[in-house]
């Protein structure tokens, strides 16, 4: 087994390690600054920092790192995955400065694997040259999402077009106005088989009968500089049949293979958000003093680094096999580990937040640290692409199979 990072990987590490310590840690306070006086408090793509930091990451080759094929960079899972982590370290600007960041990487995704010719012009192109920005209209506010069959929004044909009616909340990046394309998903034929009911659909921002009701808060951040999560109301809005993605029915295939690549880029990037943990809890450990010591002497404290760093390198090298199992035996092939490692990295990320929040006292709540909002995200991620419960009912289902099999043989 070879643990090294290959030359080309090493070479993006320390390009992108580079541009990090020189433009994008500088950067984090005037974004900050330059949020709050924005006219439009969701357009944070339009932050003047921000198009600095992605021209300059253009010209030093740091772009769409994330897609594979002609249309990215050309990068493998295994590639991706120490370079996602990077950026993770400032996840609210880096991702973006990068042009890596999410939901609009999974939507790329989907329009190079199955957009037309005509979506990919009108869609794809602007969306890899950092024009514009979209959102993935799929969980609602009626039914249980995590079982994606449930989705009630109708996607009913009329003559040459579709007709959408539904609702749909917790739509990451909505808010943004910025977001020029949706893609929806919702249900073309709800007597078809149970995973053929559902179609995914273009739907731009500005079609009549689409309405943005409202910014969703997140234990009480709005993210607005992720572009917000948004809860939407489609009232007979009308698009042109040549919007749908793929055909009728394959809406529930589609979202699969967005979710994989979604999945793993999440826990990427999330290990990103440890490692800054852990740093600034050894950082506050080193410096503070209580009882007339440093609180690093404290017992209790060296342990909670030295669990941390067992933790975080542990979940790194599960992140790793899996991202290499996706480059090998292919995302249906590692199903069982992006599993586990959507089940094992909130998990483990929040309880290294926890305790670099304990370490930072009072201070690790407050606005001072990043530490406060990380955990409300890592928080959030243990939703996100699906709850934990429906990970592991799948995973344990598929190992009590794998073991009956082994038996019989």
């Amino acid at each position: 087994m070879e643990f090294a990072y290959d030359a080309t990987t090493e070479e993006l590490r320390e390009r992108l390690l580079a541009f990090m310590d020189e433009r994008v840690y500088p950067a984090e306070p005037v974004f900050a600054e330059q949020m709050r006086e924005l006219e439009n408090p969701w357009a944070w793509t339009r932050v003047p920092v921000l198009a600095e930091l992605r021209a300059e990451a253009r010209s030093r080759g740091l772009w769409n790192l994330f897609l594979p094929g002609d249309h990215g960079a050309g990068l493998t899972n295994l590639q991706y995955a120490p370079l996602a982590e990077i950026t993770g370290r400032s996840g609210h600007i880096a991702p973006a400065a990068l042009n890596c960041a999410a939901p609009d990487t999974g939507n790329m995704e989907v329009l190079a694997m199955f957009g037309t010719d005509e979506q990919k012009k009108q869609w794809l192109e602007p969306l890899l040259d950092g024009q514009i920005r979209s959102a993935f209209a799929m969980t609602e506010p009626d039914v249980a999402s995590s079982d994606a069959t449930n989705i009630s929004t109708r996607i009913e044909r009329d003559g040459d077009d579709y007709v959408v009616n539904g609702r749909k909340w917790w739509i990451t990046g909505a808010m943004n106005p910025d977001a020029q394309i949706l893609i929806v998903m919702g249900k073309t034929d709800p007597t078809a088989d149970r995973h053929r009911q559902q179609s995914q659909i273009l739907v731009p921002r500005d079609t009549p009968g689409l309405t943005i009701e409202r910014g969703m808060e997140v234990f009480g951040y709005d993210d607005r500089d992720h572009g917000g999560h948004a809860e939407l109301v489609f009232r007979d809005v009308r698009v042109p049949a040549t919007n749908l993605i793929g055909g009728e029915g394959d809406g529930f295939a589609i979202a699969q293979a967005r979710l994989g690549p979604g999945r793993i880029h999440h826990c990427m990037r999330s290990i990103g958000v440890a490692e800054r943990a852990i740093e600034l809890m050894c950082a506050r450990a080193s410096e503070r003093v209580a009882f007339g010591k440093p609180i690093a002497d404290q017992g209790v404290v060296r342990d909670w680094i030295a669990e941390s760093r067992v933790r975080l390198e542990q979940l790194r090298l599960l992140v790793l096999k899996t991202a290499w199992l996706m480059d090998t035996v292919g995302n249906k092939g590692a199903h069982t580990e992006i599993q586990a490692i959507k089940i094992a990295t909130p998990k483990t990320v929040e309880w290294i937040l926890d305790k670099a929040i304990q370490v930072h006292g009072a201070g690790g709540l407050s606005q001072d640290f990043p530490l406060a909002s990380s955990f409300a995200g890592i928080r959030t991620l243990r939703f996100a692409d699906g709850p934990d419960e429906v990970h592991k009912n799948a995973l344990a289902r598929n190992e009590l199979k794998r073991q009956a099999a082994a038996r019989n043989a």
